[in-house]
């Protein structure tokens, strides 16, 4: 579960349970909880109208540098869809990396995303969205914030979306703001699709110490583009991708 300091540091924009909530309700409460959250942010980065957002909002947004290689676009394409795997480490520090950029992050469906490290990472707990528990409804949450965050992270069940169902999904997602990030739940056809592997600790020697860093290898898949690349999360490393 997110820690109690966490919850404290997100409050403000903090949604812990929407399935008691009617769907109008729900609906109402998210977008006036988005509203409050990008009124309060510099004048620079306050929420535009949607067509006007449109025109403003970067066609991609910034994700740490061995992240980047392995995307066709060099970071989470605007109006689209990106498959990421479910590694904890990778997400939080996308989150980090985001959210210090100025952009505006949620994170639907995964109350047991420990959030702890965004500040570490230098993250702005201030920028992010949390829906542990969206209620039984969950696409519709996340297309409403898709409205007017600029990178909505959701995690559902291991399945994926038939076109029927993705439809209402994915033309929010072109008429809104954001980037789509799925983890678990999956859509006929992406735009691009990265699976990260932990190949390491470092910082434990002969069975002591704390780790000081993750290394993972990251693999981007996506029309006519592969990718892998290098990435330590924690002390720094020697980074480097090898296109296909």
């Amino acid at each position: 579960m997110v820690q109690t300091g966490v919850r404290k540091m997100v409050g403000s924009v903090g949604l812990n349970n929407l399935s008691e909530l009617s769907r109008h309700e729900r609906i109402a409460l998210l977008r006036s909880k988005v509203e409050a959250m990008t009124n309060a942010a510099p004048a620079r980065t306050q929420s535009l109208q949607p067509e006007q957002e449109a025109l403003a909002s970067p066609q991609v947004f910034a994700v740490p540098g061995p992240l980047a290689q392995v995307l066709p676009d060099g970071g989470l394409a605007a109006r689209c869809v990106t498959h990421c795997s479910a590694t904890p480490s990778l997400i939080v520090e996308m989150i980090a990396h985001l959210s210090s950029q100025e952009h505006f992050v949620a994170v639907v469906g995964w109350p047991e995303l420990n959030l702890a490290g965004v500040a570490d990472a230098g993250g702005d707990y201030s920028r992010i969205v949390v829906v542990p528990d969206p209620g039984e409804d969950p696409l519709s949450t996340v297309a409403v914030l898709l409205e007017g965050i600029h990178v909505v992270i959701f995690r559902g069940p291991s399945i994926t979306l038939s076109p029927v169902r993705a439809r209402p999904l994915l033309a929010r997602l072109r008429s809104g703001v954001g980037a789509l990030v799925l983890v678990d739940t999956q859509v006929v056809s992406p735009r691009a699709s990265v699976h990260a592997e932990v190949r390491g600790f470092r910082g434990i020697g002969e069975g002591q110490g704390r780790i000081q860093a993750v290394d993972l290898e990251l693999r981007g898949e996506a029309k006519a583009f592969r990718a892998r690349a290098t990435m330590s999360i924690g002390k720094p490393r020697a980074l480097h991708a090898v296109p296909q």
